[in-house]
């Protein structure tokens, strides 16, 4: 049966909740004092420059990072204390250009989502249907005996975003995942990312095409180091936010859908 709004589990308090968070490397200022909440539900589009601290932000939210100052939680516990991993799948950055290199199927990369809930480190049936599922919501069914480093990037993708799907992640996490992908399967994927998230999937999305998040997120934030804006999509091209967070004027290109 296929994941619906009303099967994902409900909470009034928001999934992450970031207050205040300060990290740097050595002497060299990322985040100044960032505060982000994600509600159940939300599609969070992260917006900056290169260098702006998007992609250690969601580390941070991740707890795949220790904060320097401030607090993150995570599913209402301390992010780096966090441990009930099948509860988030993260799409990291270039991990679908890495799996070019992986000797393994379609199949086998989707079932690596079900290893934390394998009891026994046997596969049940609700581990097969999960990730039969996973695959035929995302539209790989027919590539499952391909071997993942024979697919397109777009191909690549929907496998990852699978394996995520196949764990029954609350959150779905992905670090700029379009890079190096031609533009008819960007449209397609954040068409299906959008189809995901209006199951009542969390969604937070770190994108480099402002447009991208504006058309999709249902929230955007905006940073460079600070924070310059977070609210309503339709907003924030009304706000100079991010002529202030690029230094430069800037303009938000929508893409139909």
């Amino acid at each position: 049966m296929t994941t619906t709004t009303t099967d994902r589990k409900r909470s009034t308090s928001p999934i992450i909740s970031a207050g205040d968070v300060t990290f740097g490397y050595s002497d060299v200022s990322v985040l100044e004092s960032v505060s982000v909440d994600v509600e159940p539900g939300a599609f969070l589009g992260l917006v900056g420059p290169n260098g702006s601290g998007k992609s250690t932000l969601l580390e941070l939210m991740l707890g795949l990072r220790r904060l320097d100052d401030g607090t993150v939680s995570l599913f209402g516990q301390p992010a780096h204390e966090f441990d009930d991993g099948e509860r988030i799948g993260y799409v990291a950055q270039d991990v679908t250009k890495a799996a070019r290199d992986m000797p393994v199927t379609v199949r086998e990369v989707v079932e690596m989502g079900r290893y934390p809930r394998r009891l026994f480190g046997r596969f049940s049936t609700e581990d097969r249907r999960a990730v039969s599922e996973a695959m035929e919501r995302v539209g790989i069914t027919d590539l499952a005996s391909r071997r993942v480093g024979r697919l397109s990037g777009g191909q690549r993708q929907r496998v990852f975003v699978a394996r995520a799907l196949a764990s029954e992640a609350d959150l779905l996490a992905l670090d700029e995942p379009t890079v190096s992908v031609d533009a008819e399967s960007r449209e397609e994927f954040y068409g299906l990312l959008h189809d995901l998230n209006a199951t009542g999937l969390t969604v937070v999305l770190v994108e480099h095409d402002i447009g991208v998040v504006t058309t999709y997120a249902t929230e955007v934030a905006c940073l460079n180091r600070q924070l310059y804006f977070h609210g309503n999509p339709e907003e924030f091209v009304e706000t100079d936010a991010l002529a202030r967070a690029y230094g430069t004027d800037q303009h938000v290109l929508h893409h139909d859908h």
